[in-house]
């Protein structure tokens, strides 16, 4: 057992491998969840959108519950059951009010540790997550994120969609998903999160006994139930990716939509990257959500050229994507691109003012402190970072950062990820 204790974070490990996480609240809502650092990105060549599968299969029965008893568990006290699937990690998470919490843990515990994947729910699935990416093929301006970065990490399973391809889906086998569990879903390569007002004593004990009734209900001899009653040692479990090098180029794709679509960026850097903070704050101010970006003022506001420009950045835990994206008339793509060029190019030619730094900071850590108010969005945070990087982050910790950054650092990494050179584009018309 190894405990540690800060005012804002509990951390322990289960004689399994199993890694908590817990940070306090005032509320009686309670959010927890185990996070698996299994995604789309661990995927081998001939499995692409299985850890999407997976999640979605996850909930249509275990070893003692069924489908519909897993949706009833936490649904017939108020709660809510959900989880996600990203680029390196897949999420199953839970809300509820406090005194439902051996519920909820036992809940995650059997579905995560004892699902079936029998084929039969398999067949009925597959054609809901078809619909959902004939969903997503109907909306250009989210498709397009999907392409960008497929092209920026080009013959890397990073740059695979999540979803899959509905021919490849109809071909899975439940078999296929045992295997991808049975190499994914290991309990040190999860770690459970909480954030709400739970002991961590008592998250210990109520975690150990869901753990223990779970993997009872396997099979002796199954593989599963020997990862969890006689655990490996922590190793690199997952498929290690290896980013091949990055060329920028330039593509348009007929698609006969109603207006064009325009992605414009770089491959960036990683979360563990320390300038990744100061493009950060440098996105925030290209692009961020405010009216006041200096995108949205250029193109939207001075010459009414869109309705919608945004910047945004992801971060992954070897590299990272930043871009741009607008949605305009064809017939104003080029105007569009010089303005946003010559807004790029402001922050290249010199550093920007001490003024107008701490008016970017201001702003930002404004945004920060209000998404802290969103007790979901901190839980799951606090899951995917403890899962990657093995700590937590206080808002304290980011707001010192944050006011540590330099207008030099920004101006250097302008410099370096803005350069004309450097971009790649996507254009959908």
């Amino acid at each position: 057992m190894n405990q540690e204790h800060s005012n804002q974070f509990h951390t322990d490990t289960l004689s399994c491998g199993l890694r908590i996480i817990s940070a306090p609240s005032n509320s009686n809502v309670v959010y927890c969840g185990i996070a698996i650092d299994a995604g789309t990105r661990d995927e081998l060549p001939d499995e692409n959108g299985l850890a999407h599968f997976c999640e979605h299969l996850t909930f249509k029965g275990t070893q003692r519950r069924s489908s519909r008893q897993v949706i009833n568990q936490m649904e017939c006290v108020g709660g809510d059951l959900n989880a996600y699937t990203g680029k390196e990690e897949t999420i199953y998470y839970t809300a509820f009010l406090k005194e439902h919490f051996q519920r909820a843990v036992e809940l995650l515990a059997d579905i995560v540790l004892a699902s079936t994947y029998k084929q039969a729910e398999m067949d009925k699935e597959v054609e809901v997550i078809i619909d959902e990416i004939e969903s997503y093929n109907d909306s250009p301006s989210e498709l397009i994120y999907d392409e960008f970065e497929n092209l920026i990490f080009q013959g890397c399973a990073l740059g695979k969609n999540i979803l899959g391809e509905a021919e490849r889906l109809r071909q899975y086998k439940s078999a296929d998903m045992q295997r991808f569990v049975a190499r994914n879903y290991l309990p040190q390569n999860m770690a459970f999160f909480l954030y709400g007002n739970i002991e961590p004593k008592t998250i210990r004990r109520e975690l150990e006994k869901a753990i223990k009734r779970a993997v009872d209900s396997l099979d002796k001899d199954s593989e599963r139930y020997q990862q969890f009653a006689n655990p490996a040692p922590e190793t690199e479990t997952n498929v290690t990716d290896t980013l091949p090098p990055y060329t920028p180029v330039e593509i348009t794709r007929k698609k006969d939509t109603h207006q064009a679509h325009v992605l414009i960026g770089c491959r960036s850097y990683s979360a563990r990257d320390p300038k990744h903070l100061a493009l950060y704050l440098l996105n925030n101010m290209l692009g961020g959500p405010g009216m006041s970006s200096r995108l949205n003022l250029s193109l939207r506001e001075k010459n009414g050229l869109v309705y919608t420009v945004e910047s945004s950045m992801t971060t992954y835990t070897d590299t990272g994507v930043w871009c741009i994206y607008f949605g305009c008339d064809e017939h104003d793509i080029d105007r569009c691109r010089r303005l946003v060029a010559k807004e790029l190019n402001k922050l290249i030619e010199k550093p920007i003012s001490e003024k107008e730094l701490n008016a970017a900071k201001r702003q930002i850590k404004g945004q920060i402190g209000i998404s802290y108010d969103n007790s979901e969005n901190v839980a799951l945070s606090l899951g995917k970072t403890f899962l990657h990087y093995k700590r937590g982050r206080s808002q304290e910790e980011l707001y010192r950062r944050i006011d540590a950054l330099t207008a030099e650092e920004l101006h250097e990494v302008a410099k370096d990820l803005f350069r004309p050179e450097n971009l790649t584009t996507l254009i959908y018309k």
